[in-house]
C-alpha cells in the first residue's frame, strides 16, 4: 500500500514538474558565486571604485519570474537548460538588481522556476505542488550552499516578486528557529507581500543599521493601491528605501541619489520619492527624461531600480552594525 501510494505521489509531480530538486553540486545550477563571473558583478560606471569588495559576508540571491512567455513554451517551469533564457536572466534580473548587493559574495541558484500565471490560477491544489516544486530547488541550493561554501559566515538573503515568495518560505523554514538567525545580517524579501508577522525571531527592519530582520516593500503610484492589496487582512512589512527607518514613513525624491534605469552606466537622481501607504510604499510620477509617457501605476518591475544607490549604501550599514553588534 505505501508503495502505491508513494508512486501516486510521483507521477502526480511529475505532472506539473520535476519530483527532485536540481543538483547543485554541478556548476552550470549556479548563475553565480565566487570564481564564477556573471553580469551580478557589473559597476555601474559612477560606482567604480565607492564601494569595496568584501568577503567576510556571502548574499544568497533568488531572482523574480522571468518566465512570462503568453504560450508557456516548457510548460509551467522554466528551462534551465536554455542558454537564452539564462542569458535573458543575466542581462535582466542579475545585471539591474542582484548587482546592488554585488560588494558581497554572491550566490545566485538556477532554480526552476514557475511561470507568472501561476500566480493567476484558480486550482489551488496545482499551485501549491507548482510552487512547491520551484521552492524545493531554492531549498536545496541554499542548503548546498549552507554545507559546501559558506563557512559559518554571516549571510544576507535577497530577493524580489517570485525569488521573495520562496525567501519567505526559506525564511521561516530554515532560519527563523535555528541558530541562523544569529548569523543574518538582513533579508531583503522586496516586491511581495511579506506579513509583519511571518516569523517569530526576524521582525521588520526598524531602523537603518537593524540586524536580523527582514525588508520589504510593494512600490506604486502616490494615491493609489491595486484592490487585491486593499482586501488584505494582515499588516505587511513596508519599508521605505530611502530612510530606512519606521520613525520616518515618507520622504521627497530629492533625497534619492541614484536610480539605475535603462541604462546601467548611468545614475538618475530624484527619479522616486518614498512614502509608506498602509500595505505598500508610494512614490510620486517617477521622474527621468521622457516620464511624461509613463501611464502604469504599477512600479514592481523597478521596486530595486527605483533605490538602487540607497540599497547599496544600507546593505553596507547593515553589514557594519552587524560586525559592531
Amino acid at each position: 500500500m505505501k508503495y502505491v501510494v508513494c508512486s501516486v505521489i510521483f507521477v502526480a509531480a511529475a505532472m506539473v514538474g520535476f519530483a527532485q530538486p536540481l543538483a547543485y553540486s554541478k556548476e552550470e545550477n549556479w548563475l553565480a558565486k565566487p570564481g564564477k563571473t556573471s553580469f551580478a558583478d557589473s559597476i555601474s560606471k559612477p560606482l567604480v571604485g565607492k564601494f569595496l569588495k568584501d568577503t567576510s559576508v556571502d548574499v544568497f540571491f533568488i531572482y523574480p519570474t522571468i518566465y512570462t512567455d503568453k504560450d508557456k513554451p516548457n510548460g509551467w517551469f522554466a528551462s534551465v537548460t536554455d542558454d537564452a533564457f539564462i542569458q535573458k536572466i543575466q542581462g535582466s534580473t542579475l545585471l539591474f538588481q542582484a548587482s546592488a548587493f554585488n560588494q558581497y559574495q554572491l550566490y545566485i541558484p538556477l532554480y526552476r522556476q514557475v511561470h507568472l500565471s501561476a500566480y493567476f490560477i484558480n486550482e489551488r491544489a496545482l499551485q501549491i505542488r507548482l510552487f512547491d516544486t520551484a521552492y524545493a530547488d531554492v531549498r536545496a541550493a541554499f542548503e548546498y550552499y549552507l554545507q559546501h561554501y559558506n563557512r559559518n559566515k554571516p549571510f544576507i538573503i535577497a530577493s524580489h516578486s517570485q525569488g521573495a515568495t520562496h525567501a519567505k518560505r526559506l525564511l521561516k523554514e530554515l532560519i527563523d528557529t535555528t541558530l541562523l538567525k544569529n548569523r543574518l545580517v538582513a533579508a531583503y524579501l522586496i516586491g511581495m507581500d511579506v506579513p509583519v508577522d511571518l516569523c517569530k525571531n526576524l521582525p521588520p527592519c526598524a531602523e537603518p543599521a537593524s540586524t536580523g530582520c527582514i525588508i520589504s516593500w510593494r512600490t506604486y503610484k502616490e494615491g493609489f493601491t491595486p484592490e487585491n492589496i486593499l482586501r488584505e487582512t494582515k499588516p505587511m512589512i513596508v519599508t521605505n528605501p530611502l530612510t530606512w527607518s519606521a520613525s520616518v514613513p515618507s520622504i521627497a525624491r530629492e533625497s534619492n541619489h541614484g536610480s539605475i534605469l535603462r541604462n546601467f552606466n548611468k545614475l538618475v537622481p530624484k527619479v522616486a520619492s518614498a512614502t509608506v501607504a498602509g500595505n505598500v510604499l508610494h512614490t510620486v510620477k517617477p521622474h527621468f527624461k521622457g516620464s511624461i509617457f509613463l501611464r502604469t501605476k504599477n512600479y514592481h518591475i523597478a521596486d530595486i531600480n527605483f533605490y538602487y544607490l540607497s540599497i547599496k549604501q544600507n546593505v553596507q550599514q547593515r553589514v557594519a552594525a552587524f560586525w559592531k553588534r
